[in-house]
């Protein structure tokens, strides 16, 4: 396992996974080295099924180990929405902005204490055989009542950390490494590859 595809289009994730993994001795391939991989869809039922399924696609397909990722908001006083759907929240074909703006729309009337959320990230490392290994990670937020911050990607100008006083939008690439829902996974995965592969 001294190679593992990290089986996502998006560069912001492939830059934090490497940046926490950096010092082991193995060498993270992007997507993109494999532009005629196969199409990586959502469609199942849990994070766990859509990481696993994402990573099973590309390492049976490199021959390599790879890591699939399913990352989500989850906001209390919505039941937990967007959830699984929080690249699709407006529907079908639309962008984040579509997705930020509905989000906002529906948090309109609700007070500061009623605003919670929690980013949750699960990422799963598996090899072309189908051996899995399943992590999960969280943090625990609010949601802003306006956008703030123009670093990051998807929701985080709109995700307040009041220990910090700001959106995850607004943290530095470093401070994103430490507290993160991805760091938290990444740290599981890293603490599984030096333990039980030996990397």
């Amino acid at each position: 396992m001294n190679e593992i595809v990290v089986a996502t289009n998006n560069r912001h994730k492939f830059d934090e996974i490497s940046a926490i993994l950096n010092r082991l001795p193995v060498r993270l391939i992007p997507l993109s080295d494999y532009p005629d991989a196969p199409e990586l869809k959502e469609e199942g039922a849990t994070y766990a099924e859509n990481a696993v399924h994402k990573a099973l696609i590309i390492a049976r397909f490199t021959g390599k180990w790879a890591l699939g990722d399913d990352t989500g908001l989850e906001v209390d006083v919505l039941d937990g929405q967007p959830g699984l759907y929080s690249a699709r929240f407006a529907g079908g074909n639309v962008t984040f902005d579509d997705n930020k703006r509905k989000l906002l729309r529906l948090m309109e009337s609700v007070p500061t204490e009623k605003r919670t959320a929690v980013f949750r990230t699960v990422l799963a490392l598996v090899s072309p055989s189908g051996e899995s290994h399943v992590v999960e990670g969280l943090l625990r937020g609010r949601i802003a009542d306006k956008e703030q911050g123009a670093g990051g990607f998807g929701y985080d100008a709109l995700f307040y950390l009041p220990e910090s006083g700001r959106t995850y939008a607004e943290l530095t690439n470093a401070e994103k490494n430490r507290i993160s829902h991805r760091a938290h996974a990444v740290e599981k995965i890293k603490a599984y590859l030096q333990k039980s592969v030996g990397v």
